[in-house]
Order: C-alpha cells, then structure tokens, then sequence
C-alpha cells in the first residue's frame, strides 16, 4: 500500500502513434466530418446535360445547400460513405437495402418557393435505369420549379402561366430555333454568341440548316448577320422535319397520357399540381392526371387502380386526399429538358435542396489554358 498518498504517481509514458495510425486517424476524421457536411448543410454537384443553359452550363460545379429546405434523415443507412448509387468508377451498389427507415425533413429556413433552381431525386423509375432505388438514392436532376403545390399550371405558346398569370421567364431561357445560313457558319461566330448546343440537320445545295437553342436575343442577333437567311423557333417533329408547334400538335410522351390530354411542350395544361390536404373526387379523369402519385409516391402501402377503380388496402375509394406536396419542375433550355411536362409532378420527400452558387466550372471543348471559366466562380445561383 503506498502511504504516500499525497505525492502524485508517475504519468506513464504513451507510446508515439505510429504513421499508419495517423493516417488512419486523420482518414476517418475527414470521412466523418465530410459526411456530416454532406448530409446536413451542404453537398456538390456537377451540371452533365444541357436542360438548364444558359443558366447552368455543362461543366458547372456547384454547391447545393441541404439547411433551405432542411435536411432530411437519411432513408438507406447501410450505405458507403460519400457514395450515391454505386461504389466509385464500377457497377457495384454502393448500398444496402436491408434496412428501411423512416423519413424526416428537419426544419429550414425557406419553404421551396417559384423559380428557385432545385435538385431532387427523380421519381420514374424508367429515369432510374428501371431500378426501384430508395428514394434517397434515386438520380438527381437540376431543374427550376415553376409551380408550387395547389398552384395550376399552364403552357400557350410556350408561355408557363401560374394560376392564370404570366410567369416571369428565366432571364436565359432557351427555345431551339432552326437556323438558316448561306455556308456554315464560323466557329469565331458561335464562340462569339456563346452557342454550344446545335446541330447541323441539312446541307442543301444553297444553304446550311442548323438546329440551335439559344436565348431569344441571341436569335434576334444572329438575324441581323449578312450570311443568315432565316431564324425561326421550330422543334423536331418526327418525318415532317423542324417546325413551330402549336396547339394541335402533341407529344406522345407528354404527361399523363396523350390519348386523354393531347398537349405538347409548347401548349401544356392546365393542371393542378397536388397539394398536401387538397381531396379530389376519383374517376378516370384524375385518376389519369394524379392516378401514379397515389399509387406510388404518395405513402399508401396498398394502392393500386384496376378497371378504371382505386382501391387502398383492399376497400375501393371515391375520393382521395393527398399526404403530401408535390412540385412542377421545368429546365430553363426548354426545348432541350426531360422535365415535369413528361414524367409529372416532384413528391415533396424527393427534394435534395437548393442550388446555391458555382464554386468551379470547366468548358471540355476548350484547350488546357482556356479550360476553366474563370467569371463563373462564386457565381449565385438564380
């Protein structure tokens, strides 16, 4: 026994960690920290299709704030870290789905709001390599959500209305446009104007035809140049060639169903985007608008329509109320978008965040030196 309680016993030394310790140490530090991040404040994202310039550009890197909309908890928890569907540069799943949990959204600062850009998880699964991924684990898109639950929506001449108003456009909206030229045109004229996303669809004799998106100002320039015979909005439309829709044209892949509602792009609606609370009476009309929320998105365990019925756990229904909001997302390149106008509308609990600012944007058809766009960094985005 030491009775010399009162004098301190000698500290033991700790033995040095060793390199690979602190490596290991350091390493799982920075994956914790950096998952953490990700999941509640802020994640990136990199821009890969066109359906949003000129807003966005393809090589955009960019910040997506999680805290706006609020964070939600996360659904699949087996799941490698920093990952999203699959482990990095291979086909394995970079999950496990053996566990299933309960989704929240913790509280935001802002509620999604008109012409915010947003990403989210895309509902279809034939958007998801026809995989039934967890819904935290579904694809993302970028687009802009140009009506809110309860809003009605509508498209004349390729004007989106809100509850029978004039939306305000994108101040870089897109349309693609047919472009007629007496020899092709320079590649100092496209760097100039800033056009990217075109195409030559025809080299008659006289003529070179082009087929570009680009802002409406950009085509009101390229009118004024001596070698541009003519510069028309017009779209693809199958063996008749580029031409303007109008209203009588249709889409067979618009939403819902073309043989029902015979809309196009251009000339869309009206419809009522779902909202938490909003009751609707069933039949086959609504359950054609509304019929894949209920039975796939919209937390019924049991849903499913035979013969022109829905029935929720066994018991035909007459009217159905909505358990939660539901977005309409468009990209601003609309005529270049895989959007809301053909998949439908985006389930509150599929919304990731908002799009914050661009913090790196690189240009792949520019040399090493000119790669990066320098004036697109710490960009916010609008």
């Amino acid at each position: 026994m030491n009775w010399k309680f009162w004098e301190k016993n000698p500290k033991k030394e700790e033995k040095p960690k060793s390199k690979v310790r602190e490596w290991v140490d350091a390493i799982t530090f920075a994956v914790v920290a950096a998952t953490l991040i990700r999941w509640l404040i802020m994640e990136a994202y990199t821009i890969p299709t066109p359906s949003m310039e000129k807003s966005l550009l393809v090589g955009d890197f960019l910040f997506v704030s999680k805290f706006h909309y609020g964070t939600r908890t996360p659904k699949t928890p087996l799941q490698i870290p920093l990952t999203h569907q699959k482990i990095w540069f291979t086909d394995i799943p970079s999950y496990l789905d053996w566990i299933q949990l309960p989704q929240y959204r913790l509280p935001g600062i802002s509620e999604v709001k008109r012409n915010d850009v947003v990403v989210f998880n895309i509902p279809p699964k034939e958007l998801n390599d026809n995989k039934d991924y967890p819904v935290d684990l579904k694809t993302n898109y970028i687009k802009r959500c140009v009506a809110i639950s309860g809003d009605t929506i509508s498209i004349s001449d390729r004007q989106v209305f809100i509850n029978g108003k004039a939306s305000e456009n994108p101040p870089m909206m897109q349309f693609s446009h047919l472009v007629t030229a007496s020899s092709d045109i320079n590649e100092r004229i496209l760097n100039q104007y800033k056009i990217s996303d075109y195409q030559i669809v025809g080299r008659p004799t006289d003529a070179v035809f082009y087929q570009m998106n680009i802002t409406p100002e950009v085509a009101e320039e390229l009118k004024k140049l001596p070698f541009i015979k003519e510069v028309k909005i017009a779209t693809y439309n199958g063996p008749e060639g580029f031409s303007t829709r109008t209203k009588e044209d249709t889409e067979f892949n618009i939403y819902p169903d073309v043989t029902r509602f015979p809309w196009n792009g251009d000339f869309f609606g009206p419809l009522v985007v779902p909202k938490e609370g909003m009751t609707i009476t069933i039949d086959s009309t609504t359950l054609s608008l509304y019929g894949k929320m209920i039975t796939q998105y919209d937390f019924n365990e049991d849903a499913k329509i035979e013969n022109g019925k829905l029935f929720i756990d066994g018991k035909e229904v007459s009217s159905y109320t909505f358990k939660q909001n539901y977005f309409f997302m468009m990209g601003d390149n609309r005529h270049n978008s895989l959007d809301s106008r053909y998949w439908g509308f985006v389930p509150e609990d599929h919304i990731v965040g908002k799009a914050f600012f661009i913090w790196l944007s690189l240009d792949a058809n520019e040399s090493f030196f000119n790669k990066i766009r320098w004036r697109r960094f710490f960009k916010l985005i609008e």
